[in-house]
C-alpha cells in the first residue's frame, strides 16, 4: 500500500487555519472517496471535509481542539493499489473535498437571488466601496514598517490571526518579514525578531516589553467541572475579546415611543399571514436602520487596520445576532435595502431556522456592514452590545413595554422601547452616532414616513 498525505485544503476567503471540531473516522477505518472525515471550524464557518481518495486511515495528525494551518498534513491514508504520490504538494485540493457547511462564528451572509455573495473577509473589496484613510496617513498606503528583514517583500504573507495581531501591536509590516514556518508561514518568533531588528539606516529598536504573565488558574474545588473552550464558543471567546480590546467603544441609549409602529404592524399582520410569513417588529427596525445608514454612510463601514483605512460599504448587509444552543452567531441579511417588509420577515425566518438547526452555510455568514442584536421580550431596559468588529457600530433592541408618555402636554399610556448603541469612537464621533440613533428613532416613531422613504 502507498501512503497519501492529505493536507488541510484552502477553504477560501482568506482563511489560513482551522480548528478540529470532531473526527468522523478512526485510525484503521476504511474510507471511500468523498466520505466525511473531519469537521473543521474556521473564522467563517464549520465545514465537513471528505476523503480525497479511497483507502485506510493510517494516521490522524491532530486532535479535537487543535488548530491546523492550511497546508499542514491532516490525515495519512493507505491507498489500496495503484501508484500514488508519497506526499501531496502543499497546494490545496479541489474544493469538492468540502462536502457540507454548517454553523459558524460571529463574525461574517445570504446572497440575494441571482447575486453572488460578497467575500466574507472583513474588508473585502466591492464595487462602489469608499475607502477613507485615517488621520496622519498617506492616502492608499499602509503604515510604514517598524522593522524589515533586508530586502525581503511578500505581497500576501501567510500568518495566523494571532501572529497578525502581534505584528500590528509591535508595528511590524508582515510583508517584510521573512517566514521560517512550514509552507512559508510567518511565525510569532519571526515577528518578534523583526520588531527587535533595526530598520535600514535606523538605530536598533528597543526590545518589546514582556507580555504579562497569565493569571493563575483557579484552585480546584470538589465537585467542579472543567469545560473546554472549543469550537464556536472559542470563536466567540476570541472575537469578543478582540472587539473589546481593539474598538474604542462608546455607548448611546434612548427610548422610543413606538405606539404608531405597534398599530401599523397590527394592520400589516393579516397581509403577511396571507404570504405565509410571521410579521414581527424586527423587519420594521431593519428597514429603519437601512434608511438611517443611507443618511449616515460612515456607520455602514468596516475598519481595515492594516491599511489604516475604513471602508464605507455601498451594500447594506445587516448582521442579525442570533442565540443558539451552541452560542451566539451572526447570520447576515444580505441586500436589506432591496427587500420589502414581507421579504425581510421571510429571510429572518429562514436564517433563524438554519441557525437553530446548525445548518447555516458560509454564504449565510460574514461580510456584514452593521449588526442588530435583539433579545425580544427578554430585552430588559438596556444592555449596550459589543461591536461586531471590524464594523463600527451595533444596535441593541429591547423589549416593548407600556409606560407613561407625554403627548400634547398630557400623560398617556404609550408603547415604549429602548435602543442601545455602541460605536467605535476611533471612527465615529459622538454627534455622528447620536444623530444616527435619532434618525432611527424618528423613523420608528413615525413609521408612515419610513414607508414613504423606503426603497
Amino acid at each position: 500500500m502507498s501512503k497519501f498525505e492529505f493536507r488541510l485544503p484552502d477553504i477560501g476567503e482568506g482563511v489560513t487555519e482551522g480548528e478540529i471540531v470532531s473526527w468522523l473516522v478512526q485510525e484503521g477505518d476504511k474510507v471511500d472517496e468523498n466520505q466525511d472525515m473531519v469537521e473543521v471550524m474556521t473564522d467563517k464557518a464549520t465545514v465537513t471535509i471528505g476523503a480525497p481518495k479511497t483507502g485506510l486511515v493510517s494516521q490522524r495528525r491532530f486532535q479535537v481542539g487543535d488548530t491546523v494551518p492550511v497546508g499542514e498534513v491532516l490525515v495519512v491514508l493507505d491507498l489500496n493499489g495503484g501508484a500514488a504520490p508519497a506526499a501531496e504538494a502543499p497546494s490545496a485540493p479541489a474544493p469538492s473535498s468540502t462536502s457540507a457547511v454548517h454553523t459558524a462564528k460571529q463574525q461574517e451572509a445570504p446572497s440575494a437571488p441571482g447575486k453572488p455573495a460578497p467575500s466574507a473577509g472583513p474588508v473585502a473589496s466591492a464595487v462602489g466601496d469608499i475607502r477613507e484613510e485615517l488621520p496622519g496617513m498617506t492616502a492608499g498606503r499602509a503604515p510604514a514598517p517598524a522593522a524589515a528583514n533586508g530586502d525581503y517583500f511578500a505581497d500576501k504573507p501567510l500568518a495566523a490571526p494571532a501572529t497578525r495581531k502581534l505584528a500590528r501591536e509591535l508595528g511590524v509590516d508582515l510583508r517584510r518579514v521573512e517566514p521560517s514556518g512550514s509552507a512559508g508561514r510567518v511565525t510569532r518568533e519571526d515577528v518578534e525578531r523583526a520588531a527587535q531588528a533595526p530598520a535600514k539606516g535606523a538605530p536598533a529598536a528597543a526590545p518589546a516589553p514582556a507580555a504579562p504573565a497569565p493569571a493563575a488558574p483557579p484552585a480546584a474545588v470538589a465537585g467542579d467541572e472543567r469545560v473546554p473552550i472549543r469550537g464556536l464558543r472559542k470563536r466567540i471567546f476570541e472575537n469578543m475579546a478582540r472587539s473589546k480590546h481593539t474598538a474604542a467603544h462608546f455607548h448611546y441609549v434612548d427610548e422610543v415611543d413606538v405606539t404608531e409602529l405597534v398599530k401599523l404592524r397590527e394592520r400589516f399582520k393579516p397581509h403577511a399571514e396571507k404570504a405565509g410569513v410571521k410579521l414581527t417588529f424586527l423587519p420594521f427596525i431593519i428597514k429603519a436602520t437601512v434608511a438611517a445608514l443611507k443618511k449616515h454612510p460612515r456607520l455602514n463601514s468596516v475598519v481595515d487596520e492594516s491599511a489604516m483605512e475604513y471602508v464605507m460599504r455601498k451594500s447594506y448587509d445587516l448582521g442579525i445576532a442570533a442565540s443558539t444552543d451552541a452560542g451566539l452567531i451572526v447570520p447576515v441579511l444580505r441586500h436589506a435595502d432591496r427587500l420589502s417588509i414581507v421579504e425581510v420577515a421571510r429571510e429572518i425566518e429562514r436564517l433563524g431556522k438554519l441557525a437553530k438547526d446548525g445548518k447555516l452555510g458560509r454564504e449565510d455568514l460574514g461580510g456584514s456592514t452593521f449588526t442588530i442584536s435583539s433579545l425580544g421580550k427578554l430585552g430588559g431596559l438596556l444592555a449596550p452590545p459589543i461591536i461586531n468588529y471590524p464594523e463600527v457600530g451595533i444596535m441593541g433592541v429591547h423589549a416593548i413595554r407600556q409606560r407613561p408618555v407625554v403627548r400634547g402636554g398630557e400623560i398617556v399610556i404609550g408603547e415604549v422601547m429602548h435602543l442601545s448603541f455602541s460605536f467605535d469612537h476611533r471612527i465615529i464621533d459622538g454627534d455622528v452616532g447620536a444623530n444616527f440613533a435619532q434618525e432611527i428613532i424618528s423613523f420608528l416613531q413615525e413609521p408612515d414616513r419610513l414607508l414613504v422613504e423606503m426603497s
